[in-house]
């Protein structure tokens, strides 16, 4: 088989799998590859990539080849040769917020995110998932998905379970002949917030390059920091007066001695994180009431309240981890929670902000049903330096 491609074309093409409401779909394509095939399962999701495709949201895309539905059925190899295979596998199986079920849960979708590896052997691919995966109980299988994925052609058996099939790969790793089609694999986590997204928000990078290509590569750098942003609230003042704030008494309890130690700090070109405050700061005040057209999303949702366990994100820090929730927003982490102690649920717009979505972006479906959409992407501008810093080697 001819793994070096045939195309004289410089255009990179991928296949997304698990698209979701399109935040790696997104990223991928600002990183210059163009999308041969989507696939998702659920309706709205499937609604809301349909839309904003037809709208022209991103340049140069009037249609996408969407998927909806099980991918399972679907023969992969029928697309051809393709340069990347990117995807975020449904995650709630490892999910710190799911049923921990893992690899026996009938959702576990990784299997067929090495299926389309081992069928189109891609230049590379991307998969991002939650961090819940790197948890000692699913440790093992943590260490099967890596190795299936660095040795796709050495498929399971069909009376083969997955901890034999685990022993036959590491027999492979530690012997000497290695398989002519073979990957070149890293992973990482990354939080959200140190890549300028508004957002503490930790995924999980599995990202191969095939073994014939020459990558010298490995994970972008951070750029933004919370010293730096503890500097500019409690030391220099700086974010109070970019916002026309007038600075508090002190911070909170939790970075006191932090604070401190910043006092005598001489800050280098990083970045502060990036807070909610700053996301939305340009955005006009929410609509409320009810109304039948909101085609920016952004109207308020009534009913949030703040109790124990369940207090919302500070204003002036990243939001904490957005989250789906097994019936819609699970409460706390989706709102924000302002100085005087009250709080709200953030507007679709506002979480879409928090998650790096462009304004353009239209979400499609009830307000449950979008804040799920968007509890289970990646955010947009992390994906996009992962995906860009591969697309650089191909």
């Amino acid at each position: 088989m001819n793994t070096n491609g045939g195309r004289n074309s410089k255009r990179l093409h991928s296949l997304e799998l698990f698209t979701g409401a399109g935040g790696l779909a997104i990223a991928t394509h600002h990183a210059g590859f163009r999308h041969r095939g989507l696939f998702e399962w659920n309706r709205n999701a499937c609604q809301t990539l349909r839309e904003n495709a037809a709208k022209n949201v991103l340049p140069g895309i009037k249609s996408w080849d969407i998927h909806e539905g099980d991918v399972r059925p679907v023969d992969f190899a029928s697309y051809g040769e393709v340069d990347l295979i990117a995807g975020g596998p449904p995650c709630q199986p490892f999910s710190i917020g799911g049923k921990h079920r893992g690899m026996e849960d009938g959702r576990d979708m990784i299997p067929q995110f090495i299926r389309a590896v081992r069928e189109t052997l891609p230049k590379a691919f991307i998969m991002e998932n939650v961090k819940g995966l790197t948890r000692q109980s699913f440790l093992n299988y943590f260490k099967y998905t890596e190795l299936q994925l660095k040795y796709p052609a050495v498929s399971r058996q069909p009376s083969e379970s997955w901890m034999d099939h685990l022993a036959r790969l590491e027999k492979v790793y530690t012997g000497k002949k290695q398989p002519e089609i073979r990957y070149k694999v890293l992973y990482r986590v990354l939080n959200s917030a140190n890549f300028g997204v508004a957002q503490t928000r930790e995924r999980i990078f599995l990202v191969g390059f095939r073994s014939d290509i020459s990558a010298k590569w490995s994970f972008p750098d951070a750029t933004h920091t919370l010293d730096r942003l503890l500097f500019d609230q409690w030391v220099t003042g700086d974010y109070w007066e970019r916002h026309g704030l007038r600075q508090p008494a002190g911070p909170p309890k939790r970075f006191e001695s932090r604070v401190r130690r910043l006092r005598d700090w001489l800050p280098t070109n990083e970045k502060p994180w990036r807070t909610i405050r700053d996301a939305i700061r340009d955005l006009p005040e929410p609509a409320t009431g009810p109304c039948l057209d909101d085609p920016f999303n952004h109207r308020v949702q009534p009913g949030a309240r703040a109790y124990k366990g369940h207090t919302g994100s500070p204003i002036d820090l990243p939001s904490k981890t957005l989250k789906a929730g097994d019936h819609g927003v699970p409460g706390g982490e989706n709102m924000i929670a302002f100085p005087d102690e009250s709080v709200r649920y953030l507007t679709v717009r506002e979480a879409a902000r928090v998650q790096s979505f462009p304004d353009q972006w239209h979400f499609d479906g009830a307000w449950t049903e979008i804040m799920r959409q968007l509890g289970n992407a990646v955010p947009v501008d992390l994906a996009r330096v992962v995906a860009s810093s591969v697309a650089s080697k191909l």
